[in-house]
């Protein structure tokens, strides 16, 4: 699994009077929405009927930490009603995003079914923690963080403390990592299946 960082477009404006720069990046805006809304219909559309309801769907691009791997990726978060989540990542613009890129690289219908009952399910696969590069995390053990955990994007978050980095469970497969195991207030116990600020995001006072 690669490090990714929440990837905010810029271009350089030096040469471009402000109402051009600024048009510029409203429709570049624009296509990136429209893109996020299309890429999140197919995502509905790839889930089982039957446990799509209440399904939180989140798209976002971001900038990929090696420079081996694509300049910008676009991870895709879905986020089941019973607390059950998961993303996947694609080496791509959202943009770029077609209906058999999701396909290939798409959670199997078991994993699907595990996160709507709420249970843990890792995809895809991280290479071994031991032969891996560690990529860096933006919070350590004892900080105060927010996490998503319904799909309401105002009261669908919780406070909790991070109690762990690079969290596994025996029962998960060989290859299989968590960036963060989290202490909710609430007294339970979860884990962020990536570091986005859209999942995991520091505590707000």
């Amino acid at each position: 699994q690669k490090n990714t960082v929440i990837y905010h477009n810029q271009t350089c404006s030096m040469f471009l009077p402000e109402n051009v720069f600024n048009k510029n990046r409203e429709e570049e805006e624009a296509i990136r929405k429209q893109a996020y809304a299309r890429i999140e219909t197919w995502v509905i559309e790839l889930i089982p009927h039957e446990i799509r309801s209440g399904v939180q769907i989140s798209v976002q691009e971001v900038q990929c930490g090696d420079p081996d791997c694509a300049p910008i990726d676009t991870a895709v978060a879905i986020l089941f009603p019973r607390g059950g989540r998961g993303m996947m990542g694609l080496p791509m613009e959202a943009r770029e995003v077609e209906m058999n890129h999701l396909k290939s690289s798409f959670p199997t219908q078991e994993v699907l079914m595990k996160w709507s009952r709420g249970e843990e399910a890792d995809w895809p696969p991280l290479d071994n923690l031991d032969e891996m590069e560690i990529p860096d995390l933006r919070f350590n053990i004892g900080q105060k963080v927010e996490c998503r955990i319904g799909p309401d994007p105002v009261t669908g978050w919780m406070k909790g403390e991070i109690i762990q980095l690079w969290y596994r469970e025996p029962s998960w497969p060989e290859n299989s990592w968590a960036p963060y195991k989290i202490l909710l207030d609430d007294g339970k116990k979860i884990f962020a299946p990536a570091d986005l600020d859209h999942i995991i995001r520091a505590a707000q006072n």
